[in-house]
């Protein structure tokens, strides 16, 4: 998977606002928006918040992974925050998360942001790959976080 298509450092922040779930997605889809990744802020939202009415994509061990699938998004892309206090984002394990990863494709791609999903999912099972990103500094420590785990 070629990371460095996926992520950019505009879709990056290493110290979220954010208290609430809502408010990180808010955060993150800023951060696409500003980049150019998406054209409707509002749309692309409602097709992150249907999503997580199905299921809570935040999948424990301090991980949340929300994703959409819409019109607005330009091509597949992810925007990368981390929060140094945690936010309930509804987790599986009932414990904050701490990284977030917002993943935005084309709504005719077909399974596209499964496999990003499944690379991204595999690679967060090692507990170094989340220090490290919990710790990632730029955009460079995020792909070298991802990259060193292979």
């Amino acid at each position: 998977m070629e990371l460095e298509k996926l992520f950019s450092p505009g879709c990056m922040s290493f110290d979220l606002r954010s208290k609430s779930k809502i408010e990180v997605i808010d955060e993150l889809i800023d951060l696409l928006h500003k980049s150019g990744k998406i054209t409707n802020k509002e749309k692309f939202k409602k097709a992150v918040l249907k999503r997580e009415e199905e299921f809570s994509t935040g999948i424990g061990m301090g991980i949340a992974v929300p994703h959409g699938k819409d019109s607005s998004v330009k091509e597949p892309c992810i925007a990368f925050g981390v929060s140094k206090n945690g936010v309930d984002f509804d987790s599986m394990d009932g414990k904050p998360a701490y990284i977030f990863f917002l993943i935005a494709v084309p709504e005719d791609s077909s399974d596209e942001h499964l496999r990003i999903l499944s690379f991204i999912s595999r690679k967060l099972m090692h507990e170094n790959v989340r220090n490290k990103l919990f710790n990632a500094k730029s955009f460079e420590d995020v792909i070298d976080a991802f990259t060193e785990s292979e």
